[in-house]
């Protein structure tokens, strides 16, 4: 393994729902399915991002980062060998061989104790949901909530309680797509990738995201990159050493592939952006 970490988001970012990947392009072949549910398909990619993505897990350590539960992350089943470490829970998490680290998981409760709990957390989520019955709320235990809504149904001034409710409780509002997360501030994806990047040895660390909830993963990389699609590109969200791609839907997670391998063989250390520095955070 080279000194390079990537570390990339996977929803909207690698993987893709249906609704989410955008049309066929003429003559494609048919999408690889990296995920089911229930004996249903729920995310896929194509064949020449399960081809790239193999390649770079097989020559690099890829790290992948998601907001997801360990439950539903283990029902990604990525092409080539499996990731030494994972982080997930938005950070409340880091996997090692696919089991959660305690070191970890206790110095993220311990950190956790400063801001607002998380029983008034999920009741402010619930208020935000009044107007939308059927939407279905869940809390990750000790750590985050979050709903899946029917977004037209969720009015915008019930979205801008929660969020000044969130900016003085310290705690932080993302909406993606149907799922509308309220995550502690101090819960965040770079500073479980600086853990990681500590362990690991690494160097240099490229990351990718679509989300609000990606930012601080973004920011703090040495150098990153965006899909055309998400939160940040519908807030024209960038910054110097970000790579905006213009491609949206699942040919954007290729493009990002290509980013990470191009990038990775070129050996970036020095190269600008602040960096996530080992064991930061």
């Amino acid at each position: 393994m080279s000194g390079v970490l990537v570390a990339t988001d996977l929803d909207r970012t690698l993987i893709y729902s249906l609704a989410a990947a955008g049309a066929p392009r003429p003559g494609e072949r048919p999408w690889v399915v990296v995920e089911r549910l229930e004996g249903r398909a729920v995310s896929h990619v194509t064949e020449l991002a399960a081809a790239r993505y193999a390649a770079l897990a097989r020559r690099h350590c890829v790290v992948p980062v998601t907001t997801r539960t360990p439950a539903q992350l283990a029902r990604v089943q990525l092409p080539g060998p499996p990731a030494r470490w994972a982080v997930a829970a938005n950070g409340g998490v880091v996997l090692v061989d696919g089991g959660p680290d305690p070191s970890w998981t206790a110095r993220v409760r311990e950190a956790l104790g400063g801001v607002a709990g998380l029983e008034e957390a999920a009741a402010e989520l619930a208020r935000a949901c009044t107007d939308a019955p059927d939407a279905r709320r869940h809390e990750v235990p000790g750590l985050f909530c979050y709903a899946v809504v029917d977004r037209p149904a969720l009015p915008e001034h019930r979205l801008a309680q929660l969020r000044a409710w969130a900016s003085g409780a310290g705690w932080g509002v993302s909406l993606q797509g149907r799922k509308l997360y309220v995550v502690p501030s101090l819960l965040t994806k770079s500073a479980a990738v600086a853990e990681v990047a500590g362990r690991a040895g690494a160097e240099v660390v490229l990351a990718a995201g679509d989300s609000l909830l990606d930012t601080d993963l973004l920011e703090r990389a040495t150098l990153a990159v965006r899909p055309g699609h998400g939160e940040l590109a519908d807030a024209g969200w960038t910054r110097p050493h970000v790579t905006a791609l213009t491609t949206r839907g699942i040919a954007a997670g290729e493009e990002i592939l290509a980013w990470f391998a191009d990038r990775a063989a070129a050996g970036v250390a020095g190269a600008p952006g602040t960096g996530v520095a080992p064991g930061a955070g």
